[in-house]
């Protein structure tokens, strides 16, 4: 068997690490760490659109066995769910986490302790899901859980709005990106997450994902190691400009790309507020979006049904 480690282990013998933290750190002065630029001083108090500071606010961590088949693999995902989001979109399945709060104020130390603690209970991965916002909190935890013995994938589970220079600094530390492709349609962006700029930056975002870390790529037993895993949910009546958005995934990243063509989609939140968005997807619909995938040229579809979603 060959002799494999995450990424971040290296950058961090390397001495390369502390750099990154002191840059996310100061980025926080006037905060720019995403595409928002709200330049509030999260450092004093100041509060953005993501309505977090310094420290780390995390809504719950555990063994999560509903993700896909090469992040679960036997023993789970190990999922730390951070509370609240930079997205806000309006039919959010964790509605109650990303816009309601719901979660606890901790420190690195206890970020990095979360991250051991699912390391232990023999977790593939520490998953960071909706962490665009808490990019700092995670470097800054990271040289603790590495003094701690942590040596498994790290995975960047984002809604895809995700600043490049944000994204540079996590070059050399995170082993898999899994980034959803939301919304082709820039008024349709706007409409559901006042984010007109998120197909550009999605897209952006993709292109860098995808030259850090490659293709995904699997171990013997099929589990993930590293690489890009995109994650795209199919809304009712093609509001996703779901043909759009697989068409550039072949196109434009690699037409070897896993994808995850997502059809679980149910009203939400506010999703009462958009007439298409009151309606479940049906399995027609999401049929329909398996074949656009195939017919994009996309190779590597997710193919397992996901029953529930993290609460």
């Amino acid at each position: 068997m060959d002799k494999w480690e995450p990424v971040y282990l290296a950058t961090h013998r390397r001495g390369l690490l502390q750099a990154k933290i002191d840059a996310a750190y100061d980025i926080l002065n006037q905060c720019h760490l995403c595409p928002r630029n709200c330049l509030v001083d999260r450092h004093h108090g100041e509060r953005g659109l993501c309505r977090t500071g310094d420290r780390p606010v995390v809504s719950s961590y555990s063994p999560h066995f509903g993700e896909e088949d090469p992040l679960v693999g036997k023993h789970g995902s190990g999922t730390i769910f951070f509370t609240h989001c930079n997205l806000y979109c309006i039919f959010c399945q964790n509605y109650e986490i990303s816009h309601g709060g719901e979660g606890e104020e901790i420190s690195v130390e206890d970020l990095a302790a979360m991250m051991l603690i699912l390391q232990k209970r023999g977790c593939h991965n520490i998953n960071f899901v909706t962490p665009s916002h808490q990019v700092y909190q995670i470097l800054a935890a990271l040289p603790l859980a590495i003094a701690g013995g942590l040596h498994v994938p790290l995975v960047y589970n984002t809604g895809g709005y995700d600043a490049l220079e944000t994204l540079r600094l996590l070059d050399g530390v995170i082993d898999i990106y899994m980034p959803d492709f939301k919304f082709w349609d820039p008024q349709v962006a706007k409409d559901l997450c006042q984010a007109e700029d998120y197909p550009g930056v999605a897209r952006v975002a993709l292109k860098e994902m995808h030259r850090q870390v490659g293709d995904l790529v699997m171990d013997e037993a099929g589990v993930a190691r590293r690489g890009l895993l995109v994650r795209h949910l199919v809304l009712p009546r093609g509001l996703a400009g779901t043909k759009e958005c697989l068409e550039f995934l072949a196109r434009e990243i690699s037409p070897h790309t896993y994808v995850n063509v997502m059809g679980q989609y149910r009203p939400c939140g506010r999703a009462y507020e958009h007439p298409a968005l009151r309606e479940f997807l049906t399995a027609e619909e999401h049929a329909a979006a398996q074949r656009l995938a195939r017919d994009a040229g996309l190779t590597r579809l997710d193919r397992r049904e996901k029953l529930f979603r993290w609460l």
